[in-house]
Order: structure tokens, then sequence, then C-alpha cells
């Protein structure tokens, strides 16, 4: 049992540092991973190639898928393709159902763009949709909020499930996982919206104001959208994200066993390798440069928008592959003999990943740092836990996700996005976002129980 103390101490330790003291989670989890291999008794010999490995092996399976998912997202972002897509979800279906409108746009515009980025974009068409339809503004919040919540943490390319899926050595069925992720992330932004509606009649008090920041952000939508010119088409706006998608799951179903298109045909070699996501991903980005290039001033330049993506997603690389090298030192004591056994005892399987995720994020904050943390802790115990099949797996990584939810307070940057630019009291947003994103992540389990049910 000394191993499991040890186990809890460096969480502890993790969760300390980097929700008290600010350290970044790299270096938290790194010096994890240095500190655990030598407290787990490793050969002194085998620490440095044990974490070194781990951390370029993880770099090299999903560093690349990584950040083309993220310059997608920066191109849609600066180019004012969200924009585009969000408008063109409000012409089918109207500001009949304000609330409904907001959370399809975010979770949509979500899937490719971190859910902070989506609600400063998407901000002001909140506030013009909800003067229009003169909605409760705070039900505005939550649904925009809850909807962009819900793709986030369950559909690649977001970094955060891609980061759980290497983890859980499941990256190649990332179709199956974008497939069931949509399916999940509905019922979760379903369950926030249905939480947004208790304060549809009530009328609860906003901040003024008062300062440039707040007033920037909530400039009117018809100054926002002509600050990027001329807006791209929707099927332009779309085109980057929708093309990787059905390329990943096409290329899925060609290497179903079945083999759909013919076994090693040229069709089937073709489609597998324009379904790899890296591949898939690569093609989304050359798309995005050619067709929405001409969009808001060319003075930026895709080779400055690539530069972001890069600067965007080195951190969460480096968070991921150390929490590689964290979980290898794990995987390489006994310690997972020990804890599967309890595990396997309490007979929780698909629960365990939840409430390990919903632990570290409820502590510190990052969605992806639980997402990263569980996911390396918790796969060498996967068949422990009855998870050890591609079908466990990837519902492990839904499963982590729904626990990454649970709950967005002070210690997300995301809570305090979403209270300043909409003017919510602190108290207020504790009693409406916090709530939210419990219910978010309570009822994407559920979805992923009822799953588990099903297909295992």
């Amino acid at each position: 049992m000394i191993d499991v103390l040890i186990l809890v101490v460096l969480i502890a330790a993790i969760v300390v540092a980097t929700a008290r003291f600010r350290l970044h989670p790299f270096l938290a989890l790194l010096a994890a991973a240095f500190i655990g291999a030598f407290a787990l008794r490793l050969a002194p010999l085998d620490v440095v190639p044990t974490i070194t490995e781990a951390f370029g092996r993880t770099l090299g399976n999903i560093g690349i898928v990584i950040l083309f998912g993220t310059i997608i997202g920066v191109i849609l972002e600066r180019t004012g393709a969200a924009l585009s897509m969000a408008e063109a979800i409000i012409r089918v279906i109207g500001h009949r159902f304000p609330g409904l409108t907001m959370t399809i746009i975010g979770y949509i515009v979500s899937i490719p763009v971190f859910c902070d980025s989506g609600f400063v974009i998407l901000n002001s068409l909140k506030k013009a949709v909800t003067i229009r339809a003169a909605a409760n503004p705070v039900v505005m919040t939550i649904a925009l909020m809850t909807g962009l919540y819900s793709t986030h943490v369950f559909v690649p390319p977001t970094p955060g499930p891609i980061a759980a899926a290497e983890n859980y050595d499941v990256v190649d069925h990332l179709g199956l996982i974008i497939g069931l992720g949509l399916i999940v992330a509905a019922v979760s932004a379903a369950a926030g919206l249905a939480f947004a509606q208790l304060y549809r009649n009530r009328d609860l008090p906003l901040l003024p104001e008062e300062s440039e920041d707040a007033v920037a952000a909530n400039a009117s939508w018809e100054e926002l959208r002509a600050s990027y010119g001329r807006l791209p088409s929707a099927f332009v706006a779309f085109l980057p994200i929708l093309l990787p998608i059905v390329l990943i799951a096409i290329g899925s179903v060609a290497a179903l066993p079945t083999t759909p298109f013919g076994e090693e045909s040229v069709l089937t070699v073709a489609l597998r390798l324009l379904g790899t996501p890296a591949v898939a991903l690569a093609i989304g980005v050359i798309v995005a440069a050619l067709t929405l290039g001409g969009s808001r001033g060319e003075k930026d330049g895709f080779a400055d928008r690539v530069a972001e993506g890069i600067r965007v997603s080195a951190p969460i690389l480096l968070i991921t592959a150390a929490g590689a090298s964290f979980g290898a030192v794990l995987a390489a004591s006994t310690l997972d003999d020990v804890l599967g056994e309890t595990l396997a005892g309490l007979g929780l399987g698909i629960a365990v990943p939840f409430l390990v995720a919903a632990a570290l994020k409820s502590a510190q904050g990052s969605s992806t740092v639980a997402l990263v943390t569980t996911s390396t802790l918790l796969y060498p115990l996967l068949p422990s836990l009855g998870l050890d099949s591609t079908i466990g797996a990837v519902l492990a990584v839904l499963a982590t996700g729904a626990g990454a939810m649970v709950v967005s307070h002070a210690n997300d940057s995301y809570f305090w996005v979403v209270s300043q630019f909409s003017r919510l009291p602190v108290a207020t947003a504790y009693r409406t976002l916090t709530p939210a994103t419990a219910v978010q992540g309570i009822a994407g389990f559920i979805a992923v129980w009822v799953l588990s049910l099903i297909m295992l």
C-alpha cells in the first residue's frame, strides 16, 4: 500500500503546484515523473530512458495531429469563418428558440476552436440574439457556454480528447471517438440547455460595463462583423472542419475487418491513408489556407496564423508528453497491479475514469490536464476495469472527458472568460455556471454508461 500512498502524494503535489503555486503543468508533471520514478523504486539507469522514450513517442504519435487541428481553429477564428458558421446556423434555426440556437452554435464552433476563444468570438452574437429575441441574458450565457464546453472535451480535433486517445492507445480510432463523442456531447449540451432554462424567468443582476475590456467585449454584432471585412461563405467556413471528419470516418470504415472496399485494394489503401488523422487534418489546413486566405486582410498572412497555431499548441503538446512520461513511470512500477486489484474489487468499471478526472478537474481547474493525467494514470488499469478492448478504451476516453467537465469554478480560466465577458457577478457565476458544468459532466457520463451497456 506504500506505492498507493506515493501515488496519492504525487497527484496531490501536482494539484497544489499547479493550482496554488501556479507552476506550469508541464513542469509539475515532469517533476512528478522523475520523483515518482525514484519513489516507486525503478532502476536508476531506467529512469531517464523510461521518461524520455514516452515523451518522444507521444510527440511523434499526436504532435502533428494536435498542431494541425490547432492551426485550423486559429484560421477559422482569425478569418471570421466562425462568425459565418454562426450566421448560417441562425438562418436555419432562426430566433424563435434563442437558447437552442446558441447551444447549437457553440456545439459546432468548439469542435475546432478552443471553448474560451469561441466564447470571446461569439459573445457579441449572443448579445445581439439576446436583444433581438428579448431573451434572458443569463440563459443565453449558460446555453453558449455549455454548448461550447460539450464538444471541447469530447470531440477531436480538440487537443484534450486527442491526448487522452493517445494515452489510452486508441489514437488510430479517432473516427469512432468522433462519432461517439458527437453523441455524448449532444447529450451533455442538451443537459446544459435544460439547466439554463431554470433561469428563464429569473432576473439576475449584471455588472455595469465599466472597463474598456468589458465595453470591447460587448461591442455590437455589426461592429464585430464589420471588423473582419468580407466574411467567407458558410460552405467555405465549414469545409475545413467537415472534410477532415469525413475523411477520418471513411478511413475508419475502410479499415473495418469486413474490408467493404476490398482487401488491400488501391481504393482501400488510398482511403485509409487519407483517413489517417494527420493526413486528414493536413488536408483541412490546406483547404483552410486556400479558401479562407482572402478573409480579414491579407496583412496577417497564412504564415502568421501557422505561427500562432504553433504557439497555442506548444504548451498542450508539452503537457501531453510530460503526462505520458508520468504514466510510463507508473506503468513501469508495480503500482498497476495493486490498484488493478483494488479497483477491480470495487466493480466501478467505466465510472473510474469519470471520477478520477472529475476530482482532478475540480481540484486544479484545467480540463486538458485532467484528461491527460487521468488517461496516463488509468491506461495500465484498463484490463482490471474491463476496458481493455478497443471500444472499452474509446469509452474510457469519453468517460474521462465527462469527468474533465466537473466542475468549472474559480481555478478554471474558462469560468472567468464566461463570467467577465457576460458581466456576471462572481456569486451569480457560482450559482449558474458552476452547477451547469456539473450537470453537463454527469449527463455526459450517463450517456457513456448507457453506451457501455450496449457496446461492451
